[in-house]
């Protein structure tokens, strides 16, 4: 059974969609198979690894609202031993389609059964949201991974995070945990990106990664190239900071 891990902040720029990618981007490399799935329709998973959205015949969107077989929506990226389930535009719709479907927040869990014994992890990029395809990922998801960017409302955010993981445990998903925090953008030369990271390590002690994410031109150019960065510039300082992360959550 693989790990399913839901990559999930509802505030945008905060580097969840460069976590989802690079954290499974890296799996392969460490003898792990994996499936990213982009449930943002802004799509930016998909393009991020070299894949032509409007060149799509099938999405994630055809597997959640017209329970499409997901196994022909499930496609290679460049990056051997990681697939992807891609988005399309259409997702941005979905919202509104799901809320008249039978089971409606279990749509995705109940698609990614038929590929639990295909993968070790299932890497889950939320849309910056916490709507009804974010529910979707919470409730098919095992653990949350939860990046913050270290600035003023990181912590504001997250309680409202953890508000709705609350929810989502009483009520569709009792077996959701927080897999862990990770401080992205971080640039110890500024004294608030130092009393963030202070303040979040010090009310989640026991979830926040020791590996910190800095702030990378090389992170930034690599989705133009439609690369992760362990294709793009491995050696970076962004691309040794995603390799650490993803061998301290595969420990955890």
């Amino acid at each position: 059974m693989p790990r399913v891990y839901a990559v999930v902040n509802q505030k945008g720029g905060v580097g969840k969609t460069t976590t989802a990618i690079n954290v499974a981007a890296n799996l392969p490399g460490l003898g792990l198979s994996g499936l990213i799935v982009d449930m943002d329709p802004q799509g930016n998973t998909t393009s991020g690894l070299g894949i032509v959205r409007s060149e799509l015949s099938r999405s994630i969107y055809d597997v959640i609202v017209d329970a499409h077989d997901i196994n022909e929506v499930v496609r290679p990226t460049a990056v051997t031993g990681l697939d992807i389930l891609p988005s399309h535009r259409s997702l941005a719709g979905a919202e509104i389609e799901l809320i008249n479907l039978p089971r409606r927040e279990r749509r995705l869990l109940y698609a990614l059964e038929s590929l639990r014994t295909s993968y070790d992890y299932i890497i889950i990029d939320c849309p910056p949201s916490l709507g009804l395809l974010t529910v979707n990922c919470l409730v098919a998801a095992e653990y949350m991974l939860i990046p913050i960017q270290c600035e003023y409302y990181a912590l504001e955010g997250l309680g409202a995070l953890t508000h709705t993981t609350q929810l989502i445990q009483r009520e569709l998903n009792p077996r959701l945990k927080i897999g862990g925090i990770v401080l992205t953008l971080f640039d110890p030369r500024t004294t608030l990106t130092l009393q963030v990271a202070e303040q979040v390590r010090a009310q989640f002690p026991e979830k926040t990664f020791r590996t910190v994410i800095p702030r990378n031109v090389r992170l930034s150019e690599a989705p133009s190239h439609g690369m992760p960065i362990t294709q793009y510039d491995p050696t970076s300082r962004g691309g040794v900071a995603y390799q650490e992360l993803t061998k301290e959550l595969i420990a955890r």
